[in-house]
């Protein structure tokens, strides 16, 4: 009997578990590379916040600091944009338990890239 009740509790632990892997918190600052269409490196970070289904934050690159507008969560998949002199920059992800996969929309162009969540300050 003891038996038969501990292999549902254990599978149900194992489930929870995976789930909290799956279902990471994008909530934090993200660090990354991004190969713009012209092919340059351009080193970004992203401090998001999240509130239920609300996305917020900023995104930051040597050419200064934007913010994250229209910020949607469902699940482990996300969206916003950045508006840098005046352009819209449509985003959308996927968050991972230690990465992020980024897809960007640079005028008709798709870029992808992989966040990785910055390590705490201390």
């Amino acid at each position: 009997m003891k038996r038969k009740l501990f292999s549902p509790i254990a599978l149900a632990c194992c489930f929870i578990v995976f789930a909290a892997f799956v279902f990471a918190d994008l909530g934090g600052k993200w660090t990354g590379v991004i190969k713009t269409p012209d092919g340059n490196d351009l080193q970004v970070s992203y401090n998001f916040k999240v509130d239920g289904d609300k996305l917020t934050g900023t995104a930051e690159s040597p050419a200064g600091q934007v913010t994250v507008d229209d910020g949607k969560v469902t699940g482990d998949t996300f969206s916003f944009k950045v508006t840098v002199d005046g352009n819209d920059y449509p985003h959308s992800g996927k968050v991972y338990a230690d990465s992020c996969g980024l897809d960007i929309d640079f005028g008709g162009q798709k870029i992808h890239t992989t966040l990785k969540r910055a390590p705490a300050d201390k």
